[in-house]
């Protein structure tokens, strides 16, 4: 690793607190380029007068989005050919009528004879065939009239095909294309792969993800046909039919086939939209997740929930974005005590800064910042480092007091809230060590786990105690690691555990093994999508499925084609995103030890420094990012004539404050970085290591409340281990911190005084997470047949009357068997008698 005091040498002089031995050269130089300077930074930071974002956050997008979600630009052209295959088989079938016109049983009918055409040998036929089946997914639009009746007759087209097997029968001809060597072959032979290398596989996967996404989506109006179809057809998906493995163990192994390299053309974010929405679709989502927890609880007999953790985030406000204050986090970067104290300015400023806090003042801080001074201007100069190593980044801001002029806050603006907004929590392990400390202070010894004697203390300790039984929350991952630990003391006497087959117990049995390639797969896919990644010749190429054929040749050509490229990965991290997000939450409810296996393999592949170097960018520009065009967007697309591509057209999108996948993305980022740190002192000394500070506080001027409170929540847990000067230098965001994140009594988040008692032993903490995840999933699925624990026949009688299955040419050879055997061995029946 980079020795941190020699990359913090450079930049000691730019920090505004003393220029030390370059002071003069920096004040000479400031001015020529002072107004230049101001301009290009608030390029480079945006807009810092962000407005705040009435974002809601849920399972996926409306349902227009997610189906335009899945073609990309190129494929455009595409729709006419579906179409055309669709009339020409048609016309051959049916006489004199439309699509639209015919009676459900005729329409029945024609899918009937449509599938069968579907088992042809010829490769051409069975691609127009599957052409004829994607039109009627896509929703006929060519006897339609608006974008509603388009998305309508999808969704009755979608249920009618599953109704006469069309999911089964295009499942087969997946199966065939994944095992065409041919085509793989002939991919790894081309230097360039485009478009035209997947046409089979992206026509086949389009009407699978429609027919997923269309019948997944409930609405009142349905019929009770439907919703018995949807009943089955999750069914289907979840459990292993036919012998079969779930759906979503095929997908799972097409991306690790795609990123081993033996599958390059694979169509890899049709793939991946298509994983999520059946890991979805089989699991559930965030509001049914919450269900489930609410319905385990009370089987496990635990006392409900406070409260509904969704609708606590969903009625949060958004807190102004703390003003640029000078991140002291690391010790290189700060100034000695002598020349802080020697600098009456620096010090007038800290302490103007601290006496200006307002927790609650709802003004925005940046619309009245600007450098004041040669050495702010400076520091805020100082060019960051980049994550490609070690995530060596360092964020200097100047120091800036909001303007006298400015100070004073009118009444009506200042807003009190009623009482924080979620109900504070307390361990069991926290009660022990408060009990601790007290026994050892007031005592001189402990009771180990004995949380109720309380002999021999005083008063004040008896009424602390009192209180944080009051709040104490036990966790079902608490229950289930009791219960782990149990069985694995007495095995004998508590049995055979008895596992319900859930989808989710379905679904992790069958990733069990190649789990680790899964996780490595999926975070290679998102480190080649995140916009801050550098080409590199070993990574892996996710634009098969973008790339037309012939390369623009004309501006316009290409800028649609950039905005195509972009749109794509920022659909692959969505997509990866909630994949990675739903299947942590799903494994964790389930059991604690699923969760802490796949989320060891996710720290093990560095996916907490992929995902700061995601962070790593300027994330309000990433999530105000206009990369669509609304006229080429399906079903647009499909009623419209595509108009002539000019500047104006490509540049003209939807007037949104923002991204709605975007914003989705980088939430469920910090929701995953939350799951994988939180409660691991190990990990969360890893976001201390990788400077993960600047990243996450510059991530707080995007004014939206949940995303606020993810990053908060993550500054939190290493507040600690910051040092004193950062946290003096960031009041601001402790305060938002202190109203806005759960409070856990007796956590001294805020100090940090117990940091030399927990020193940080990555391999130990990690090797006994690992050793017990192991113990657990050797218990539940590996289960030999000659274990230890199985029944011994010890009856003479019943071994020797035992019917043994013999080869059948073994009578030919058995005179031979029985010379060799048994008549030509010596036998000493003295020394046989004697040994027993």
């Amino acid at each position: 690793m980079e020795d941190p005091a020699a990359s913090g040498a450079g930049s000691q002089p730019a920090n505004g607190n003393g220029n030390g031995n370059g002071g003069g050269k920096g004040k000479q130089a400031a001015p020529k380029g002072r107004e230049a300077f101001r301009s290009q930074r608030r390029e480079s930071e945006g807009s810092v007068d962000c407005p705040t974002l009435e974002f809601e956050y849920g399972d996926a997008d409306g349902h227009a989005a997610e189906l335009s979600e899945l073609y990309s630009y190129t494929e455009n052209l595409e729709f006419t050919t579906n179409r055309r295959c669709f009339e020409e088989d048609f016309k051959t079938q049916v006489q004199g009528k439309e699509w639209l016109e015919l009676e459900e049983d005729a329409q029945k009918a024609y899918v009937m004879g449509l599938l069968d055409r579907l088992e042809v040998v010829s490769r051409e036929r069975r691609l127009k065939g599957a052409r004829a089946v994607l039109y009627l997914a896509q929703g006929t639009f060519g006897e339609c009239d608006s974008e509603v009746d388009v998305l309508h007759w999808s969704r009755y087209n979608c249920f009618l095909l599953y109704q006469m097997g069309t999911f089964s029968a295009f499942l087969e001809l997946l199966h065939m294309e994944i095992d065409n060597s041919q085509a793989c072959s002939s991919a790894l032979r081309k230097p360039a792969i485009s478009i035209a290398d997947s046409t089979e596989l992206r026509v086949l996967l389009s009407v699978m993800y429609l027919m997923v996404e269309n019948i997944r989506l409930e609405r009142e109006t349905d019929s009770c046909g439907w919703r018995r179809a949807r009943e089955t057809f999750r069914t289907e998906l979840s459990f292993s039919m036919h012998s079969e493995e779930p759906f979503a163990l095929l997908l799972f192994s097409m991306v690790t086939k795609f990123c081993s390299g033996l599958a390059p053309h694979f169509p890899i974010k049709k793939v991946l939209l298509l994983l999520w929405k059946v890991v979805m679709f089989t699991l559930g989502g965030f509001e049914h997740l919450q269900a489930l927890k609410i319905q385990k609880r009370a089987d496990l007999g635990l006392p409900p929930l406070a409260e509904d953790s969704i609708q606590v985030v969903k009625s949060m406000r958004a807190a102004s974005p703390p003003s640029y204050t000078l991140d002291l986090g690391e010790s290189q970067l700060a100034p000695p005590p002598s020349k802080l104290r020697g600098r009456r300015g620096s010090r007038r400023q800290l302490l103007t800064k601290q006496d200006s806090l307002d927790i609650y003042n709802e003004r925005d801080l940046f619309k009245t910042e600007e450098p004041t001074t040669e050495e702010e201007e400076e520091s805020a100069g100082d060019g960051e480092r980049t994550l490609d190593g070690e995530l060596d980044l360092l964020e200097q801001d100047p120091l800036v007091p909001p303007p006298p002029s400015q100070a004073p806050l009118s009444a009506e603006r200042v807003a009190f809230p009623k009482g924080l907004p979620w109900a504070p929590k307390v361990r069991q392990k926290d009660i022990e060590h408060f009990l601790e400390l007290s026994r050892n202070k007031f005592i001189g010894f402990t009771l180990g786990q004995d949380t109720d004697t309380l002999v021999g203390l005083p008063r004040p300790i008896h009424e602390s105690v009192k209180t944080l039984k009051q709040h104490k929350y036990i966790s079902i991952a608490d229950v289930q690691i009791k219960n782990e630990e149990a069985l694995e003391k007495c095995p004998m006497s508590l049995g055979e555990e008895v596992v319900p087959e859930t989808p989710c117990e379905i679904l992790y049995q069958g990733m069990l093994y190649s789990l680790p390639q899964y996780m490595i797969a999926l975070l290679k896919i998102l480190l080649a999508a995140a916009p801050t990644s550098k080409a590199k010749t070993d990574s892996i190429n996710i634009l098969a499925d973008v790339l037309p054929e012939e390369m623009p040749v004309t501006v316009l050509q290409s800028m649609k084609l950039g905005i195509d490229v972009n749109r794509h990965k920022e659909i692959i991290v969505k997509s990866i995103s909630a994949l990675l997000l739903l299947l942590l939450k799903h494994f964790k409810l389930n059991h604690i030890y699923q969760f802490e296996y796949v989320s060891q393999h996710l720290v093990f592949a560095n996916c907490i420094p992929l995902i700061l170097k995601f962070f790593n960018q300027n994330i309000l520009s990433y999530i105000t990012a206009k990369n669509s065009i609304s006229v080429l967007d399906y079903p647009c697309c499909t009623i419209q004539d595509l108009p002539e591509l000019t500047t104006e057209s490509l540049e003209a999108g939807e007037n949104n404050q923002f991204c709605w996948r975007n914003l989705f993305s980088c939430i469920n980022l910090l929701r995953l970085l939350n799951k994988l740190t939180k409660w691991k002192h190990s990990r969360t000394m890893m976001l201390v290591v990788f400077k993960s500070a600047p990243i996450l506080k510059r991530a707080l001027k995007v004014k939206q409340a949940m995303l606020q409170l993810y990053v908060l929540k993550l500054l939190k847990i290493q507040t600690k281990y910051l040092g004193r000067q950062w946290r003096k230098s960031n009041m601001k965001t402790m305060s938002a911190i202190y109203q806005k994140v759960r409070h856990r009594m007796n956590d001294d988040w805020a100090y940090g005084n117990d940091i030399d008692a927990r020193p940080w032993d990555f391999q130990a903490e990690e090797c006994t997470l690992r050793a017990n995840i192991e113990a657990f999933n050797s218990r539940r699925y590996d289960r030999p047949q000659d274990s230890e624990f199985s029944p011994v026949d010890n009856c003479l009688q019943s071994v020797l009357g035992q019917r043994l299955d013999l080869p059948e040419d073994f009578h030919y050879s058995y005179e031979i068997w029985l010379e060799r055997e048994v008549f030509s061995q010596p036998i000493c029946w003295e020394e046989l008698l004697q040994n027993h």
